[in-house]
């Protein structure tokens, strides 16, 4: 690529800032820093590469970038804008890299500081985002974008009432921000403010009636029951031209709950068929990977292998990890376990996950690491969810469902952590994900064929820790904890190694914080609302049932010879 007259200029004022920054004279070595940025966003190939990117042309974009870093590797604009394409890409951890890099060269390029947090972020990196956030609002303290994202990474850690406060500082500058009134609404839910939330939720939709993920929002909490109005209001949406396709499908999600509450199943089958082909789309999602992933951990994590390695891993018993589908009863399963007085719940944690991925992406697969390298994952894993405790009691929660893929290494790092799996019936369960749209992942709801198959996949890995592991495991059925709740309750903290406490009973009661679809649902005493939401689409289900096969037949019980489909 030949130079132009713009990076030359962009060049030359980088050198100086060099010498000058190497000499200690740092305010002018800041000054020509950001000169030698404003400079390079002249450059005409950055300038194709920007209308690239939004034109959503990643392609384009990468092929004007590469060369053009190749060429000039200090290019601070370059490398923020290759960020930027890395991040559309979903490699967060690339962006990072690449940010991280850009305020080395740069320290007062206050847009890639912004653009980090905003990875951090993605990354689940909470405390690092706010230490960015911070800087940035020590410069900027009425900037509402960067307190907008402080917030929402204070909920994230569980420090809702700093969030809550953040948000109505924010809403107080700048009260016609729809999105924000929605980041508001979703921790008033969390913290159990439900009128507080809906308020601030139609609050939103009267700002922006299109914003479908606030409708699907009051959907989600499960309580709200749309009047005519929200239902000729979601419809005039869906018509209204230049709807954006997430838009669209939170109102197609939302609209389908509406339709279902009255009895329309034929249209409100639909209406959750059109949203979950759009996201579907958006989350391509591949059985097969599934799949693989079941047969490689059932030839690694064998009886001999436990064996071999006795004693190893973290002793520290601190960990409860309930697993399973999502809309199962995890959420419940939770709350009345974090009625305890000796158990904290937190929340769906992303860590066993990170780590697996870890020792995915890393040179040694997990049948060659030795013992120091185990115990040392196990203690990576308490120190990283360690933020996330605000109590002093013994024992917490992890309710990610997920984590069932990865009992084997729970169960090699972390020895002495207890295992709750919640299950459900297969038609209700996956059902309940096929009509539920999740703010992240969980791609596999997206299609009945694919959630059924993910159903099996996951009794079938259960079944084999069961053989592996007699007794590592404690089963929770979901439709037995409605019929028999006290028997039920007693024989889960009896699995958890806990005496009986009568407020575990009493567990709508308890106030804590809680983030999942089922929040205000485990606000009230069970009941036996729900157990069987698949009933009035039974005639759409037949994909759902050829999937499932025998797991279908034999609930609760296993089939003797399950295997993936």
């Amino acid at each position: 690529m030949i130079p132009s007259a713009v990076s030359n200029a962009a060049q030359s004022l980088r050198i100086r800032a060099r010498k000058a920054r190497a000499s200690g004279h740092d305010e002018e070595a800041e000054r020509l820093e950001l000169a030698a940025i404003d400079a390079s966003v002249g450059n005409p190939a950055l300038i194709e590469a920007g209308a690239a990117l939004f034109a959503g042309d990643l392609r384009a974009a990468e092929q004007v970038l590469r060369p053009l870093l190749r060429d000039d590797p200090f290019d601070v604009a370059a490398i923020r804008m290759m960020a930027e394409l890395a991040g559309r890409l979903g490699r967060y951890r690339d962006a990072e890299a690449l940010l991280r890099r850009a305020l080395e060269l740069a320290p007062a390029f206050k847009p890639a500081r912004a653009n980090l947090a905003t990875v951090l972020h993605r990354q689940n990196k909470s405390a690092e985002a706010l230490a960015e956030l911070d800087r940035l609002l020590d410069d900027d303290p009425d900037n509402p974008g960067h307190a907008n994202l402080k917030a929402a990474a204070l909920g994230r850690i569980g420090e809702f009432e700093e969030a809550i406060q953040l948000y109505e500082a924010v809403l107080e500058k700048a009260a016609d921000q729809p999105k924000i009134w929605m980041s508001y609404g979703h921790v008033l839910k969390t913290v159990g403010r439900q009128a507080d939330s809906i308020a601030a939720y139609r609050r939103a939709t009267e700002i922006r009636p299109g914003l479908g993920e606030v409708w699907w929002s009051l959907a989600n909490l499960k309580t709200v029951r749309f009047a005519d109005t929200d239902v000729a209001a979601m419809e005039a949406a869906l018509d209204a031209t230049g709807l954006s396709d997430d838009d669209r499908l939170h109102l197609y999600f939302a609209l389908g709950k509406a339709l279902e509450e009255r009895g329309a199943a034929e249209a409100s089958f639909r209406h959750y068929a059109q949203g979950n082909a759009i996201r579907r789309a958006q989350l391509p999602y591949d059985p097969a990977d599934t799949d693989e992933q079941i047969a490689r951990a059932k030839v690694i994590y064998t009886p001999d292998f436990y064996a071999a390695r006795a004693g190893w891993g973290c002793p520290a018993p601190d960990p409860i990890f309930i697993v399973g589908m999502p809309r199962a009863g995890s959420t419940l399963i939770e709350q009345i376990l974090a009625s305890h007085s000796q158990v904290e719940g937190t929340m769906e944690l992303p860590d066993i996950p990170a780590l697996a991925a870890r020792i995915g992406s890393g040179s040694k697969p997990v049948a060659d690491l030795d013992a120091g390298e185990v115990r040392a994952l196990g203690e990576d894993y308490l120190e990283r969810t360690r933020i996330q405790r605000k109590t002093d009691r013994p024992f917490f929660i992890d309710k990610l469902p997920n984590n069932w893929a990865h009992v084997g290494l729970i169960k090699l790092i972390l020895p002495n952590a207890k295992i709750v799996d919640a299950r459900r019936h297969p038609l209700a369960s996956c059902f309940s994900n096929f009509k539920q749209h999740f703010a992240r992942g969980q791609s596999f709801t997206y299609g009945l064929a694919d959630v059924g198959r993910y159903y099996a996949a996951y009794v079938e890995l259960m079944a084999h820790f069961d053989r592996v592991l007699p007794g590592a495991v404690h089963r929770v059925i979901y439709e037995r904890l409605v019929d028999d709740t006290e028997g039920e309750i007693r024989a889960l903290l009896a699995a958890m190694g806990l005496p009986f406490e009568e407020a575990c009973l009493r567990f709508w009661e308890t106030e804590r914080a809680v983030r999942t679809a089922s929040s205000e649902q485990v606000r009230r005493p069970i009941n036996r609302e729900g157990l069987e939401p698949w009933k009035p689409f039974d005639a759409w289900l037949d994909p759902l049932r050829t999937a499932l096969g025998d797991v279908l037949a034999t609930y609760p019980d296993v089939p003797e010879r399950l295997t993936v489909a």
